[in-house]
């Protein structure tokens, strides 16, 4: 079977796949995975209350025969309070400065049809960095321009962005990608790399990833109100315990919010979806009450990973840590098969291990297995 039909170049393409390679040497692999510290999901579910509230709300306001709400009026004016409230920008942000889709994934996707088809342009990246961007952008055939971050740190190397920009045989660069704070890597932009963002001309459409907000309670959602070429993308799924729901948002000027809503699909939310955002808007306070928890945690698995085990992390302001082995020490994919095979399910990526920050027992169990594993 040729399927003769596809595009060429997709044929070359990769799948996303959550899981990263493996050696295919798993001995004693238990039935199932103990503790899965591998996609920075929150390790702990909806409080009971909240998801008898969701049920009662699918049962009696939720008609299954009607479509969803299109608009997301009032979705998107409470996201828009959240933003003013984290910001301290208060009636700064209305429901017209908000997008949502089905997760950032799509709202990404969305960005690159509305900047980069047709032949427009091309997006910038700086790697290791979240592999979405340029995943979702070869299967819509846009090019991909990649530097790299330093290996002390990991920020970006700006000269070479820089480069890369003013390349003029090159397709020109319409869109750069950054995470704040990145994945897998954890690190906030610096105020060089923010100042060199802000000075892009504004043809370059900006787009910072604040997935993980709030667990480094930085934001750069200010620069959206004096740039229209400036967007803030944010998730329900990690420190809003929603990742089964898939809701995400973007914050940016109002004629950039209605330019992507020529190009987002009818309905793209669910209802229950909806339902779920909104719920945990209205109870943020209670969800995010355990945010300084593992804010200490992360504090505590770092400190034990660089003074006791074999692995040498980098120091993070997301809930995740990113580390790799000493010199002379076991591959990342021995590291992976091996905790895999103990109970604890990581993500072997940008030439790392990512190790989502769980509860306190689930990272007592990874230490011990990592401290315990002979080399």
């Amino acid at each position: 079977m040729t399927l003769s039909f596809l595009r060429a170049d997709l044929l070359e393409l990769a799948a996303y796949s959550p899981h990263p390679p493996s050696s295919g040497q798993v001995p004693n692999q238990p039935e199932r995975i103990v503790d899965q510290l591998d996609t920075n999901e929150s390790p702990y579910d909806l409080p009971a209350q909240l998801k008898q509230k969701l049920a009662w709300m699918l049962e009696q306001q939720i008609a299954a025969n009607r479509y969803p709400d299109g608009a997301y009026g009032e979705l998107k004016a409470a996201i828009a309070d959240y933003v003013n409230q984290s910001a301290q920008l208060p009636g700064t942000f209305t429901a017209h400065h908000i997008t949502v889709g089905n997760g950032s994934d799509e709202l990404i996707r969305s960005l690159l049809m509305a900047t980069c088809l047709g032949g427009e342009g091309a997006i910038l990246v700086a790697n290791p960095t979240f592999s979405m961007y340029a995943i979702l952008a070869r299967t819509l055939g846009i090019p991909v321009v990649a530097v790299d971050r330093r290996e002390s740190d990991f920020t970006m190397d700006l000269e070479a962005a820089q480069a890369a920009i003013n390349d003029a045989a090159a397709p020109p660069i319409r869109v750069v990608f950054v995470v704040h704070p990145n994945s897998p890597t954890g690190n906030g932009l610096t105020t060089a790399e923010i100042n060199w963002l802000e000075q892009l001309p504004e043809q370059i459409l900006v787009v910072v990833d604040e997935a993980y907000f709030e667990f480094s309670q930085h934001t750069t959602v200010t620069r959206v109100v004096n740039r229209p070429n400036w967007l803030v993308l944010r998730t329900f799924s990690k420190a809003f315990r929603l990742a089964a729901y898939r809701v995400g948002y973007g914050v940016g000027h109002p004629g950039l919010i209605a330019a992507l809503e020529k190009v987002r699909l009818p309905y793209n939310l669910p209802s229950i979806a909806q339902a779920a955002a909104s719920l945990a808007l209205a109870h943020r306070q209670e969800l995010l009450a355990v945010v300084p928890t593992l804010q200490q945690q992360r504090q505590f698995l770092w400190s034990t990973l660089a003074e006791q085990t074999p692995l040498h992390p980098w120091p993070s302001v997301a809930n995740f840590i990113y580390a790799r082995p000493q010199p002379g020490q076991s591959s990342l994919v021995d590291w992976f098969d091996y905790l895999k095979a103990e109970g604890t399910l990581i993500r072997h990526t940008g030439g790392g291990l990512r190790i989502t920050v769980g509860s306190p027992a689930e990272n007592q169990r990874t230490l011990s297995r990592i401290q315990a594993r002979k080399l």
